[in-house]
């Protein structure tokens, strides 16, 4: 039997899961770690990065029988070396919201929304800073792409994951020379010793090779796996998501929500306006797709979760976490669909699509709210999409076309919940499948698996929906009138939170 390996380091895990030849789940593996703010900057260690590949590596059986695997990580983000190599500063992550001077610059010399998370954010702001390290610059990657080159010795990002770079020519999928050409010419002035085109990784498309295992790459990995191994292109969890999710063909969408919380709708028509609350990003093979990415989820729930099962421990009993989340996830239930006048601002970092640059996360009621844990947990599950929904409304003000959206990620592990809320936040079906859990690692092994066993000229849309989504289980679920009523009640007063969130922000 050959297997198919998925790597993904995510915001809170890095995830291993193995799948066999019929696109089942054979084994997996995970290690949890968290971000660290330092010096004003959210980073995580990347020599942790490595003790967390090898832990969830650990429970992964028969690794001999890997055909072919590859790398997932969290997207966007900056990573900078020197020609050997080294890193020249602390890993900046997609959580930073430091670079608006660059952002909104770039989004006028390319006419195109730069958002800033992206990697070219990230080092237009280091150039505008006069960071001492930029002359020193030979690698800009990110950290899906820093894995898989030391892993592989091959400098190369799949093109979804390029996406997040930097904009994308989805007709000739490689990054857009015209814009190239324009960031060239306005760091001329800065004199520095390379132009964007020497610094940046190379693009390739799902289905191509992207290496193999190298012997120093093998030794990185504890000699768990054998030399030789071959690699697909290294993706985002974006694009993991979307082939987890069989949502990239147009007019298809899925929703990941863990940490962070984003959609991804894959585009029939461009988009007749530039948003700065819409990201312009491709699937793995390059094709357009809008993305609504908001900064703050699960983390603050997380915490209320954690203060309830401390809680509970002052009587002498600790749920596990797992009974915890699905007595606390069912418990919302209960609660009013407006939440009955309860109101939570998940902010824990900066949010760009309400212009926020740091989070003050907030619990807001009137003297008369229903303050029941239902209604709580509620509107603290509700806090989790806010955001997201402010951004799918533009969306659907555009009049984009979405045939399904389907639901992955921690918010959508316990049954029913978070599924009946994204519905009434989208006003629209959401399924959930059997594999929703396993998330992006999940992509990323099927995306090992087209590499290895696509026929010639298998487009990836036919390869998921006739060899590996026609017998998967799924769940379904519409929109309840009540709920999206609610919903939208719990939102028009949300909008009206965030000056609160605003006044605490500037005076806390």
């Amino acid at each position: 039997m050959n297997t198919y390996l998925g790597i993904e380091l995510g915001s809170t895990r890095i995830k291993a899961v193995a799948i066999d030849d019929d696109h089942r789940p054979v084994s997996s593996g995970d290690y949890t770690w968290a971000s660290n703010f330092k010096d004003g900057i959210w980073t995580y260690e990347l020599d942790e990065a490595w003790r967390g590949i090898n832990s969830a590596l650990k429970s992964i059986e028969n690794c001999v029988s890997i055909k072919a695997m590859g790398i997932s990580a969290m997207m966007h983000g900056y990573l900078a070396f020197d020609k050997d190599w080294n890193l020249l500063v602390p890993f900046r992550t997609w959580q930073n919201t430091v670079t608006a001077v660059a952002a909104t610059e770039l989004t006028n010399v390319f006419g195109f929304n730069i958002p800033q998370r992206w990697s070219i954010a990230h080092l237009y702001q280091a150039v505008l800073n006069g960071e001492e390290h930029v002359n020193r610059i030979a690698h800009i990657t990110t950290l899906a792409g820093y894995v898989h080159y030391r892993l592989t010795g091959v400098n190369a990002v799949g093109v979804g994951e390029a996406s997040g770079i930097f904009p994308i020519d989805s007709e000739n999928l490689c990054y857009d020379q015209i814009m190239v050409e324009k960031f060239n010419a306005i760091i001329s002035k800065y004199q520095l010793p390379w132009k964007l085109e020497d610094v940046l990784p190379s693009v390739l498309v799902a289905g191509e090779k992207a290496g193999s295992l190298t012997e120093s790459g093998a030794k990185l990995l504890g000699g768990m796996l054998p030399v030789g191994i071959s690699f697909a292109p290294p993706e985002g969890d974006a694009g993991t998501g979307m082939v987890a999710t069989n949502a990239v063909a147009p007019g298809t969408g899925n929703v990941s929500a863990g940490t962070s919380i984003f959609s991804m709708v894959v585009l029939e028509n461009p988009l007749k306006n530039i948003y700065e609350e819409i990201d312009m990003v491709t699937t793995p093979t390059g094709k357009p797709v809008a993305m609504v990415h908001c900064n703050n989820c699960t983390n603050d729930s997380n915490a209320w979760a954690s203060i309830l099962k401390e809680t509970a421990g002052l009587f002498g009993t600790e749920p596990a976490d797992g009974d915890l989340y699905r007595k606390l996830y069912e418990k919302s239930l209960e609660g009013d669909p407006d939440c009955g006048g309860v109101l939570v601002c998940n902010y824990m970092a900066g949010e760009g699509i309400t212009h926020f640059d740091t989070g003050r996360p907030l619990v807001v009621r009137t003297p008369d709210a229903k303050f029941t844990l239902a209604n709580f947990f509620r509107a603290t599950l509700y806090s989790t999409m806010a955001t997201l929904k402010l951004g799918m409304d533009i969306l659907s003000k555009e009049n984009v076309c979405i045939h399904s959206l389907t639901g992955h990620g921690g918010l959508f592990k316990t049954p029913v919940v978070g599924q009946k809320y994204m519905a009434a936040a989208c006003n629209a079906p959401v399924t959930c499948m059997e594999t929703a859990g396993e998330g992006g690692a999940y992509g990323m092994a099927l995306l090992a698996a087209y590499t290895a066993k696509k026929a010639e000229n298998e487009t990836l849309e036919d390869y998921l929906n006739k060899k590996v989504f026609t017998d998967i289980s799924k769940t379904s679920l519409h929109p309840n009138e009540a709920d999206v009523k609610g919903f939208q009640a719990y939102i028009e007063k949300y909008r009206q939170l965030l000056k609160v969130e605003q006044a605490a922000t500037d005076n806390i």
